[in-house]
């Protein structure tokens, strides 16, 4: 079985919309999104555009939208669907649980409310060769309600991300190398997703699910903040309005995607961030990227696998 994931923020890269393959199903996605926002998509993958959390959350949607419709359109769609954070919207869209144009508007906004919340001094790091009983008692010890910081993703069992004030992320991924870490970096997010600080930006974006259709997925939506499958609206829309402001369990939800039959994972643009992650756990399948492969070459990989899937 075939497994889309959609990256988060921190894969974005100058240029990701121009790269996208000439295809009807491309240029139906950047003309929606243009009706949509009414402003040109191709303009917001630009270096100085990509400073903004919109333009960043954006972008991925767009090109994972345009992607995942230009696989459907040669017949070789997915049979379920994982977004990490800003991904689970594209992955929604694909699983058609959202109109593409209310995807849009909501991820506007969610980009919005994230960026007007904390303009700077905010971000997130990774943490490599710690679990996460090393690292949170340095969170723990480092934390104050005027420096916050908070374990936000667990990618793998030693691939951990942390969330907050500049000042204290810098102290605990200094304690965490400290301590042993392999390596301690910023991520390129301007913003500390993943923790309660985003908890009443979350509330505003519930409020704005109230006015779209959100519908049964037509194939299985797993959700990287819980590592269930969800299959209701209501708690779909809940699992995304909520995203921005609760811990991703990636690893959680690879092996669950396993666990359900996926043997391809193939990762929407742009990077390959969760390839890498998610190639542990498939060590019997494949994971693959989009970026930097042939289009033909992935055709035949999907074609190959849906095939197997019908015998």
């Amino acid at each position: 079985m075939i497994l889309f994931t959609f990256p988060g923020q921190g894969a974005q890269r100058p240029g990701m919309l121009h790269s996208l393959p000439d295809h009807p199903a491309v240029t139906r996605t950047l003309e929606e999104t243009l009706d949509a926002l009414h402003d040109d998509p191709l303009n917001l993958d630009t270096s100085k555009a990509l400073e903004s959390t919109i333009a960043v959350q954006l972008c991925l949607l767009v090109a994972g939208v345009a992607m995942g419709r230009f696989f459907v359109a040669h017949n070789v769609g997915p049979h379920m669907v994982a977004g990490l954070s800003i991904g689970a919207y594209p992955a929604a869209v694909i699983a058609g649980v959202l109109e593409y144009p209310d995807a849009v508007r909501l991820v506007a906004l969610r980009g919005q409310l994230m960026e007007s919340a904390y303009p700077c001094g905010y971000g997130m790091a990774a943490i490599v060769g710690l679990d996460r009983y090393q690292l949170e008692p340095l969170i723990a010890h480092v934390h104050t309600p005027a420096a916050p910081v908070y374990l936000a993703n667990l990618n793998a069992s030693r691939q951990l991300v942390i969330a907050g004030a500049d000042e204290a992320m810098g102290l605990v991924m200094r304690l965490a190398l400290g301590q042993g870490a392999t390596k301690a970096e910023r991520l390129a997010v301007g913003v500390p997703s993943h923790c309660e600080l985003f908890d009443a930006a979350a509330v505003e974006m519930r409020t704005a699910f109230l006015e779209v259709a959100v519908r049964r997925p037509n194939l299985a939506y797993l959700s990287s903040s819980i590592a269930r499958a969800l299959f209701e609206p209501e708690s779909i829309a809940d699992d995304l309005a909520n995203n921005m402001a609760r811990q991703v369990h990636w690893f959680e939800t690879a092996r669950l995607a396993w666990e359900r039959g996926a043997r391809l994972a193939l990762e929407m643009p742009s990077g390959s961030v969760l390839t890498n992650l998610t190639a542990p756990v498939f060590t019997d399948g494949q994971t693959v990227c989009c970026d930097n492969n042939r289009i033909d070459t992935l055709l035949a990989l999907l074609s190959r696998e849906q095939a197997q899937q019908n015998h």
